[in-house]
C-alpha cells in the first residue's frame, strides 16, 4: 500500500510523512528530492528553464515510479 501526501509548500508534508512512515514501518520518498536527483539541479532552476509544463511532466513520470 502506498500513501501519498499532497499539499502546498511548507504545509508539513515531509514532516508528517517521515513520522507516518516510521510509525507504519514504510519507506519514505520525498518526490522533490527524487526529481532533483534525476534532473541534477534544483526544482526552482529547472522550473525557470523548462516552465511549469516541463516540471509537471517530470513530476508525473517520477510519481509513477513510486
Amino acid at each position: 500500500m502506498n500513501i501519498y501526501l499532497l499539499g502546498y509548500m511548507g504545509s508539513g508534508k515531509t514532516t508528517v510523512g517521515k513520522k507516518l512512515s516510521r510509525a507504519m514501518g514504510y519507506d519514505f520518498v520525498d518526490l522533490d528530492q527524487q526529481i532533483e536527483s534525476k534532473i541534477g539541479q534544483s526544482i526552482a532552476d529547472f522550473f525557470s528553464e523548462k516552465g511549469e509544463d516541463g516540471f509537471r511532466k517530470i513530476e508525473r513520470e517520477e510519481l509513477q515510479k513510486t
